[in-house]
C-alpha cells in the first residue's frame, strides 16, 4: 500500500472512533443528568472523561494498532487532547472576535481543527513507535 492510502484509511478510522466516542460521551452525559440528576458541569465532566478513555482505547488498539507502553501513551494522549482543544478554542475565538463570524458557525469551524490536530499529534507523537 502507498503511504497516502495508509494515511487515508487510518484517518477514516480516527474519524469513526471520534463519532463512537462522541455518542458514548453524550450518552453518559444524558444518563448522568436523567438517572442521577447530575448538574450540567458534573455530567459534562463525567461524559468527557468516559469519552476520552473510549477514544484512547479505540485509537490505540484499532486506529494505530499501538504495541508500546500504554501508560506513557495515555499521558501523551491526554496532553494531545488538551493541545487539540486549545487549537479548537483559538480557532473559535479568532473567528468570533477577529472576523465577526456567527458563534454557531465559529464552533463548527473549530471542530475540524481539533480533529486534525488531535490526529497528527496522535499519529506522530502519542502512538509512534521508535524504530531501533
Amino acid at each position: 500500500m502507498k503511504r497516502a492510502e495508509i494515511f487515508s484509511f487510518q484517518f477514516v478510522r480516527f474519524l469513526v472512533v471520534g463519532v463512537a466516542n462522541t455518542l458514548v460521551g453524550l450518552s453518559v452525559i444524558y444518563s448522568a443528568k436523567y438517572f442521577f440528576h447530575a448538574g450540567d458541569v458534573l455530567a459534562n465532566a463525567i461524559g468527557y472523561g468516559v469519552g476520552i478513555c473510549v477514544s484512547f482505547t479505540l485509537n490505540s488498539r484499532w486506529t494505530f494498532a499501538y504495541k508500546g507502553l500504554m501508560v506513557p501513551a495515555a499521558v501523551k494522549f491526554f496532553l494531545a487532547t488538551a493541545v487539540a482543544y486549545a487549537a479548537n478554542l483559538l480557532t473559535v475565538m479568532t473567528a468570533i472576535d477577529g472576523f465577526g463570524i456567527n458563534t454557531y458557525m465559529a464552533q463548527a469551524l473549530g471542530m475540524p481543527v481539533y480533529t486534525v490536530v488531535a490526529y497528527l499529534i496522535s499519529k506522530y507523537v502519542v502512538f509512534r513507535l521508535k524504530i531501533q
